[in-house]
Protein backbone atom coordinates (compact mmCIF):
# COMPACT_ATOMS: atom_id res chain seq x y z
CA UNK A 1 0.00 0.00 0.00
CA UNK A 2 1.72 3.47 -1.08
CA UNK A 3 1.89 5.77 1.55
CA UNK A 4 1.14 9.43 1.51
CA UNK A 5 2.90 12.22 3.05
CA UNK A 6 0.77 15.50 4.47
CA UNK A 7 3.00 18.09 4.09
CA UNK A 8 1.84 21.43 6.07
CA UNK A 9 2.49 24.54 4.26
CA UNK A 10 3.66 27.87 6.56
CA UNK A 11 1.79 30.99 6.38
CA UNK A 12 3.68 33.05 4.04
CA UNK A 13 5.83 35.91 5.21
CA UNK A 14 5.56 34.75 8.80
CA UNK A 15 8.77 34.86 10.55
CA UNK A 16 10.31 33.16 13.68
CA UNK A 17 12.69 34.43 16.05
CA UNK A 18 14.65 31.99 17.59
CA UNK A 19 15.50 33.03 21.70
CA UNK A 20 16.46 31.17 24.50
CA UNK A 21 13.65 27.66 24.52
CA UNK A 22 12.42 28.38 21.36
CA UNK A 23 16.02 28.03 19.62
CA UNK A 24 16.54 24.65 21.80
CA UNK A 25 12.99 23.21 20.85
CA UNK A 26 14.04 24.37 17.64
CA UNK A 27 17.97 22.47 17.50
CA UNK A 28 15.39 19.50 19.08
CA UNK A 29 13.29 18.90 16.67
CA UNK A 30 15.50 19.61 13.40
CA UNK A 31 16.86 16.20 15.88
CA UNK A 32 13.86 14.27 15.70
CA UNK A 33 12.27 15.20 12.23
CA UNK A 34 16.28 14.02 10.81
CA UNK A 35 15.35 10.52 12.62
CA UNK A 36 11.97 10.28 11.72
CA UNK A 37 12.83 11.20 7.52
CA UNK A 38 15.84 8.33 7.93
CA UNK A 39 13.09 5.63 9.03
CA UNK A 40 10.85 6.33 6.21
CA UNK A 41 11.20 4.53 3.37
CA UNK A 42 11.84 6.50 0.06
CA UNK A 43 9.16 6.67 -2.40
CA UNK A 44 11.24 4.32 -4.61
CA UNK A 45 11.34 1.75 -2.02
CA UNK A 46 7.91 2.24 -1.04
CA UNK A 47 6.84 1.78 -5.03
CA UNK A 48 8.82 -1.06 -4.74
CA UNK A 49 7.42 -2.77 -1.85
CA UNK A 50 4.12 -2.54 -3.70
CA UNK A 51 4.99 -3.65 -7.10
CA UNK A 52 6.36 -7.08 -5.38
CA UNK A 53 3.39 -7.72 -3.18
CA UNK A 54 0.78 -10.43 -4.14
CA UNK A 55 -2.70 -10.92 -2.20
CA UNK A 56 -3.62 -14.49 -1.55
CA UNK A 57 -7.39 -14.71 -0.29
CA UNK A 58 -7.48 -18.49 1.60
CA UNK A 59 -9.93 -20.91 2.77
CA UNK A 60 -9.26 -20.50 6.93
CA UNK A 61 -8.55 -24.06 7.13
CA UNK A 62 -5.53 -23.01 5.29
CA UNK A 63 -4.37 -20.72 8.01
CA UNK A 64 -1.25 -22.61 9.40
CA UNK A 65 -0.03 -24.36 5.82
CA UNK A 66 -0.35 -21.44 3.83
CA UNK A 67 1.44 -19.06 6.20
CA UNK A 68 4.16 -22.00 6.09
CA UNK A 69 4.05 -21.37 2.15
CA UNK A 70 4.12 -18.03 2.14
CA UNK A 71 7.27 -18.18 3.77
CA UNK A 72 8.87 -20.59 2.50
CA UNK A 73 8.05 -18.13 -0.24
CA UNK A 74 9.49 -15.53 0.22
CA UNK A 75 12.31 -17.04 1.29
CA UNK A 76 12.90 -18.33 -2.80
CA UNK A 77 11.93 -14.91 -3.69
CA UNK A 78 13.15 -12.05 -1.63
CA UNK A 79 11.52 -9.34 -3.50
CA UNK A 80 8.05 -10.24 -2.90
CA UNK A 81 5.75 -10.40 0.25
CA UNK A 82 2.61 -12.39 0.04
CA UNK A 83 -0.24 -10.56 1.85
CA UNK A 84 -2.69 -13.40 2.90
CA UNK A 85 -6.83 -13.03 3.42
CA UNK A 86 -7.97 -15.81 5.55
CA UNK A 87 -11.65 -16.43 5.94
CA UNK A 88 -14.50 -18.93 5.55
CA UNK A 89 -14.48 -19.74 1.73
CA UNK A 90 -17.81 -17.89 1.00
CA UNK A 91 -16.72 -14.94 2.96
CA UNK A 92 -13.57 -14.45 0.65
CA UNK A 93 -16.13 -15.33 -2.68
CA UNK A 94 -18.41 -12.40 -1.69
CA UNK A 95 -15.34 -10.32 -0.80
CA UNK A 96 -14.22 -10.72 -4.45
CA UNK A 97 -17.30 -10.28 -6.01
CA UNK A 98 -17.70 -7.10 -4.45
CA UNK A 99 -14.22 -6.14 -6.00
CA UNK A 100 -11.86 -6.88 -3.71
CA UNK A 101 -8.23 -6.42 -5.73
CA UNK A 102 -5.99 -9.61 -5.77
CA UNK A 103 -3.95 -11.85 -7.19
CA UNK A 104 -4.79 -15.90 -5.87
CA UNK A 105 -8.36 -17.21 -4.09
CA UNK A 106 -7.65 -21.00 -2.55
CA UNK A 107 -11.09 -22.05 -1.68
CA UNK A 108 -12.06 -24.84 0.51
CA UNK A 109 -14.61 -26.19 -2.02
CA UNK A 110 -15.16 -25.98 -5.77
CA UNK A 111 -18.65 -24.49 -5.13
CA UNK A 112 -17.59 -21.54 -4.00
CA UNK A 113 -14.71 -21.38 -6.29
CA UNK A 114 -17.39 -21.48 -9.15
CA UNK A 115 -19.22 -18.77 -7.64
CA UNK A 116 -16.14 -16.90 -8.08
CA UNK A 117 -15.78 -18.07 -11.58
CA UNK A 118 -19.45 -16.77 -11.97
CA UNK A 119 -18.74 -13.23 -10.69
CA UNK A 120 -16.23 -12.87 -13.70
CA UNK A 121 -13.27 -12.58 -11.04
CA UNK A 122 -11.80 -16.32 -12.22
CA UNK A 123 -11.49 -17.45 -15.79
CA UNK A 124 -13.28 -20.68 -16.36
CA UNK A 125 -10.98 -23.69 -16.65
CA UNK A 126 -7.64 -21.78 -14.77
CA UNK A 127 -8.91 -23.90 -11.62
CA UNK A 128 -6.87 -26.38 -9.99
CA UNK A 129 -7.70 -29.21 -7.35
CA UNK A 130 -4.27 -28.91 -5.32
CA UNK A 131 -5.16 -30.95 -2.32
CA UNK A 132 -7.81 -32.69 -0.27
CA UNK A 133 -9.14 -32.61 3.53
CA UNK A 134 -11.36 -34.71 5.67
CA UNK A 135 -13.96 -34.22 7.92
CA UNK A 136 -14.22 -35.39 11.70
CA UNK A 137 -16.42 -34.83 14.84
CA UNK A 138 -14.63 -33.02 17.67
CA UNK A 139 -15.66 -32.48 21.55
CA UNK A 140 -14.37 -31.20 24.21
CA UNK A 141 -11.32 -33.40 26.19
CA UNK A 142 -13.16 -34.48 29.12
CA UNK A 143 -16.17 -34.78 26.28
CA UNK A 144 -19.03 -34.36 28.90
CA UNK A 145 -22.17 -35.71 26.53
CA UNK A 146 -20.29 -38.82 26.24
CA UNK A 147 -19.74 -38.81 22.07
CA UNK A 148 -18.31 -42.04 21.42
CA UNK A 149 -19.52 -42.16 17.45
CA UNK A 150 -21.34 -39.97 14.97
CA UNK A 151 -25.05 -41.55 15.47
CA UNK A 152 -24.56 -39.61 19.10
CA UNK A 153 -24.34 -35.84 17.65
CA UNK A 154 -28.22 -36.76 17.23
CA UNK A 155 -29.05 -37.53 21.51
CA UNK A 156 -31.26 -35.80 23.53
CA UNK A 157 -29.04 -32.45 25.32
CA UNK A 158 -25.91 -32.55 23.19
CA UNK A 159 -25.02 -28.71 22.92
CA UNK A 160 -23.68 -29.08 18.56
CA UNK A 161 -21.21 -26.50 17.03
CA UNK A 162 -21.28 -26.08 13.09
CA UNK A 163 -19.95 -23.44 10.36
CA UNK A 164 -22.58 -21.57 8.89
CA UNK A 165 -24.34 -21.90 6.09
CA UNK A 166 -22.31 -21.92 2.89
CA UNK A 167 -19.06 -22.40 4.12
CA UNK A 168 -17.53 -25.69 3.05
CA UNK A 169 -17.40 -27.98 5.51
CA UNK A 170 -21.38 -27.19 6.63
CA UNK A 171 -21.45 -28.01 2.92
CA UNK A 172 -20.00 -31.14 3.11
CA UNK A 173 -21.54 -31.74 6.61
CA UNK A 174 -25.21 -31.25 4.90
CA UNK A 175 -23.84 -34.07 2.45
CA UNK A 176 -23.40 -36.49 5.29
CA UNK A 177 -26.34 -35.73 7.53
CA UNK A 178 -28.54 -36.24 4.29
CA UNK A 179 -27.70 -39.60 4.07
CA UNK A 180 -29.36 -40.37 7.53
CA UNK A 181 -32.43 -41.30 8.65
CA UNK A 182 -35.08 -38.51 9.05
CA UNK A 183 -35.16 -38.64 12.67
CA UNK A 184 -31.87 -38.10 12.95
CA UNK A 185 -31.38 -34.98 10.93
CA UNK A 186 -34.27 -33.38 12.98
CA UNK A 187 -32.66 -34.28 16.52
CA UNK A 188 -29.44 -33.43 14.72
CA UNK A 189 -30.15 -29.99 13.33
CA UNK A 190 -32.51 -29.54 16.85
CA UNK A 191 -28.69 -29.89 18.74
CA UNK A 192 -27.30 -26.84 17.06
CA UNK A 193 -26.38 -23.95 19.35
CA UNK A 194 -24.02 -21.95 16.88
CA UNK A 195 -23.25 -21.41 13.86
CA UNK A 196 -19.65 -19.88 12.85
CA UNK A 197 -18.71 -18.31 9.62
CA UNK A 198 -15.52 -20.62 9.55
CA UNK A 199 -14.35 -23.31 10.70
CA UNK A 200 -11.24 -22.18 12.85
CA UNK A 201 -13.64 -20.78 15.19
CA UNK A 202 -15.84 -24.19 15.58
CA UNK A 203 -12.39 -25.36 16.75
CA UNK A 204 -12.09 -23.22 18.78
CA UNK A 205 -15.10 -23.39 20.71
CA UNK A 206 -14.80 -26.57 21.00
CA UNK A 207 -11.39 -26.22 22.67
CA UNK A 208 -12.91 -24.14 25.19
CA UNK A 209 -15.54 -26.22 26.18
CA UNK A 210 -18.28 -23.92 24.90
CA UNK A 211 -20.08 -27.34 23.35
CA UNK A 212 -20.37 -30.62 23.23
CA UNK A 213 -19.56 -31.70 19.69
CA UNK A 214 -18.43 -29.58 16.43
CA UNK A 215 -17.46 -31.30 13.02
CA UNK A 216 -14.38 -29.79 11.66
CA UNK A 217 -11.40 -30.95 8.79
CA UNK A 218 -8.64 -33.40 10.33
CA UNK A 219 -6.20 -30.40 9.78
CA UNK A 220 -8.32 -28.22 12.24
CA UNK A 221 -6.81 -30.37 15.10
CA UNK A 222 -3.84 -27.95 15.42
CA UNK A 223 -1.26 -28.64 17.84
CA UNK A 224 -2.48 -25.22 19.82
CA UNK A 225 -5.60 -27.15 20.72
CA UNK A 226 -4.57 -30.87 20.23
CA UNK A 227 -4.97 -31.22 23.77
CA UNK A 228 -8.23 -29.88 24.65
CA UNK A 229 -10.17 -31.75 22.24
CA UNK A 230 -10.78 -35.12 20.92
CA UNK A 231 -11.16 -36.52 18.13
CA UNK A 232 -14.40 -39.05 16.84
CA UNK A 233 -13.71 -40.18 13.68
CA UNK A 234 -16.38 -40.36 11.21
CA UNK A 235 -17.14 -43.76 9.67
CA UNK A 236 -15.42 -44.03 5.85
CA UNK A 237 -18.55 -45.33 3.73
CA UNK A 238 -20.25 -42.02 5.28
CA UNK A 239 -17.00 -39.42 4.88
CA UNK A 240 -15.63 -38.35 2.08
CA UNK A 241 -12.73 -36.89 0.94
CA UNK A 242 -13.20 -32.73 -0.08
CA UNK A 243 -11.35 -30.72 -2.93
CA UNK A 244 -9.72 -27.56 -2.73
CA UNK A 245 -9.18 -25.15 -5.49
CA UNK A 246 -6.47 -22.82 -6.42
CA UNK A 247 -7.11 -20.31 -9.20
CA UNK A 248 -5.23 -17.16 -10.27
CA UNK A 249 -7.80 -13.98 -10.30
CA UNK A 250 -7.93 -12.54 -13.90
CA UNK A 251 -7.17 -9.09 -13.15
CA UNK A 252 -4.87 -9.96 -11.05
CA UNK A 253 -1.98 -6.44 -10.30
CA UNK A 254 0.50 -9.17 -10.71
CA UNK A 255 -0.23 -12.24 -12.60
CA UNK A 256 3.13 -12.88 -13.24
CA UNK A 257 3.60 -13.50 -9.33
CA UNK A 258 -0.29 -15.17 -8.99
CA UNK A 259 1.08 -18.01 -11.44
CA UNK A 260 4.40 -18.39 -9.35
CA UNK A 261 3.08 -18.50 -6.31
CA UNK A 262 0.57 -21.59 -7.70
CA UNK A 263 3.70 -23.28 -9.02
CA UNK A 264 4.97 -23.25 -5.77
CA UNK A 265 2.43 -24.92 -3.97
CA UNK A 266 1.47 -27.56 -6.42
CA UNK A 267 5.50 -28.39 -6.91
CA UNK A 268 6.93 -30.73 -4.42
CA UNK A 269 8.05 -28.24 -1.57
CA UNK A 270 4.36 -26.58 -1.00
CA UNK A 271 2.50 -29.90 -1.44
CA UNK A 272 5.74 -31.47 1.06
CA UNK A 273 4.41 -28.08 3.56
CA UNK A 274 0.74 -29.01 3.08
CA UNK A 275 1.36 -32.36 3.92
CA UNK A 276 3.16 -31.28 7.36
CA UNK A 277 -0.17 -30.05 8.47
CA UNK A 278 -2.34 -33.04 7.75
CA UNK A 279 -3.59 -32.40 3.87
CA UNK A 280 -4.09 -35.29 1.79
CA UNK A 281 -2.73 -34.91 -1.98
CA UNK A 282 -5.50 -34.40 -4.63
CA UNK A 283 -5.11 -37.83 -6.25
CA UNK A 284 -6.89 -38.94 -2.98
CA UNK A 285 -10.31 -37.35 -4.12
Amino acid sequence: MKRHLKFIKRPPNKLFFLTGHSKIDWVMGLVLLSLLVGCMPSLAEDQAITEHTITVYAASSLTDAFSEIAMAFEAQNPETAVLLNFAGSSQLAAQLHEGMVGEVFASANPAQMAAVIDSGRVTPGSETVFVSNQLTIIVPVDNPAAINAFEDLANPNVDLILAGEGVPVRSYTAKIIATMPPHFQDQFYRNLVSEEDNVRRVAAKIALGEADAGIVYTTDITPDIASKVQQIQIPADQNFATAYTIAPLNDAPHPELAAHFIDFVNNAEGQSILAKFGFNPPSEN
